[in-house]
């Protein structure tokens, strides 16, 4: 994990792809990665954690993945709504080429990965999934959380995995002191020092 450099809009050293093979969406899939990003040789602890523990996203609508890496979480909303729309965004722009890149590989035509920025602003998600990047900072993780989860849709579901020791206890009661009340907040389950929290938006 090259944490000096992933949260960079371009990181230093050489762009060179490397295949990499994994699981995702109950198969083997063949895929590229490269240096320069987070978790570049495979599915990281904290993602595994939530592609296993969450229920399946809406199956229909906008989905999105924040801080989508190569994209493991936006690849497996891809494979599991085929009929949804993914979105994918990241700082890193090598993230979002190698997340494009492999959704090509796997012909997934629904998801689409961009710099924050480029997602249209009116948009609102069904589901969100994410591990969320805590080591750019409180004020910065905040913001980046602040940009995306009042997006969600009525009815919609926003997933995070938080390490414990990362601050998960913490950033849940921020999550529910600083969103409003048509937001509720909860802890859905532990797994190996992770913790997985749900914000859900309700209904109209």
């Amino acid at each position: 994990m090259e944490s000096a450099h992933y949260f960079s809009a371009q990181p230093a050293g050489p762009f060179t792809r490397k295949p990499l093979t994994v699981e995702l969406g109950g198969a083997t899939r063949r895929l590229q990665t490269s240096s320069g990003i987070f978790s570049p040789d495979g599915v990281d602890k904290g993602t595994s954690i939530l592609l296993s523990d969450v229920p399946p996203p809406a199956p229909q609508g906008n989905l999105l993945d924040i801080g989508c890496g190569w994209g493991p979480i936006a690849l497996t909303m891809g494979l599991m709504a085929p009929h949804a729309r993914v979105y994918a965004v990241d700082v890193n722009e090598r993230c979002v080429t190698l997340t494009n890149e492999n959704a090509a590989m796997l012909e997934l035509g629904n998801v689409t990965a961009s710099l924050p920025d480029d997602v249209d602003p009116g948009l609102t998600f069904d589901t969100i999934w994410s591990n969320p990047p805590i080591r750019i900072g409180k004020d910065e993780l905040h913001n980046l959380l602040l940009k995306w989860i009042p997006r969600l849709a009525p009815g919609g579901n926003a997933w995070l995995v938080v390490q414990k020791n990362l601050g998960s206890d913490t950033l849940q009661r921020w999550l529910a002191e600083t969103l409003d009340d048509s937001f509720s907040v909860s802890r859905e389950s532990t797994s190996k020092s992770f913790r997985v929290l749900r914000i859900r938006k309700a209904s109209r």
